[in-house]
């Protein structure tokens, strides 16, 4: 990507996607704000830093880097990012979930969203077409990269283990894992629900690098993607575990699966917007 944005100027889109996340599920009473929040500084730094991109959209994505969602109900983030890049009009996030929209709770393509390849929510799957979109780069002779966000609650799916086991089988090195560990999802702590217990040494003994970041901090998360950026290459798949609070940004909506799929009423919506600054201007 040519035109990298500054530290500063992330901050910025990260302030109005946070704006943007809360309106678009307060609109509609529906939708899943706390993963979405928590993702912001991720989706920012990918779409605004690191990435290389092209647009106008192409579906076959030849030539450009690739982004998979496998856990797709944090789709106002992504929606969000998409518009603010240019994807599409920034008006249109005020069809969030509205029928016929092609903004959906979760992502499809038969609706022709720009940006979007693949339908996702269905948890466990998005590594594996990730997996299968690195080979077919691999296959064409490109040398950009694949990029893969899941949940760390997404992880007590067995295809996710079967799917990493296969990376590191064929070597499938031109792909970025990241998994949002903000230890929560939608029952309660991950601790109570299925502990995960040594994430990082199980992806290690699955045959991964892994590397860490706290990914709600642009100095932390921006080192550590171009660090996994470097790995590739090397004959290993490349796993980044993302530390990041549930609902950051939003004091009251920090840390607490509470905030996994519940819309703020008017009093929170103009609460959580007080404390977050109108950057690139309200759709």
């Amino acid at each position: 990507m040519a035109d990298k944005k500054s530290t500063a100027e992330l901050k910025q889109i990260a302030s109005q996607v946070r704006r943007d996340i809360l309106r678009m599920v307060h609109a509609v009473q529906s939708g899943h704000p706390g993963g979405s929040l928590g993702c912001t500084e991720f989706f920012t730094a990918l779409y605004f830093h690191q990435m290389d991109l092209k647009l106008p959209f192409a579906m076959d994505g030849k030539g450009e880097d690739l982004f998979f969602l496998s856990n797709g109900h944090i789709s106002p983030v992504w929606y969000s990012t998409l518009a603010r890049r240019g994807y599409f009009e920034v008006k249109e996030l005020a069809t969030f979930r509205h029928i016929n929209s092609r903004l959906q709770g979760h992502p499809a393509t038969e609706e022709g969203l720009e940006g979007i390849r693949i339908a996702s929510g269905s948890l466990g799957q998005g590594l594996s077409v990730a997996l299968g979109a690195a080979q077919t780069k691999k296959l064409n002779g490109e040398d950009q990269l694949v990029y893969v966000l899941m949940g760390d609650g997404e992880q007590q799916e067995g295809q996710v283990w079967e799917a990493a086991m296969y990376a590191a089988h064929h070597k499938i090195d031109n792909v970025i894992a990241t998994i949002d560990y903000n230890g929560q999802q939608i029952d309660g702590p991950l601790t109570e629900v299925m502990d995960l217990m040594d994430l990082k040494a199980k992806w290690e003994a699955f045959g991964w690098d892994v590397i860490t970041s706290n990914g709600n901090d642009f100095d932390s998360l921006i080192p550590a993607l171009e660090k996994a950026k470097s790995m590739c290459g090397k004959g290993k798949p490349v796993m980044h575990l993302m530390t990041t609070a549930m609902g950051a940004g939003v004091d009251f909506m920090e840390g607490t699966h509470k905030w996994h799929g519940i819309a703020p009423n008017d009093e929170q919506l103009a609460n959580a917007l007080g404390q977050l600054e109108e950057t690139l201007k309200d759709y």
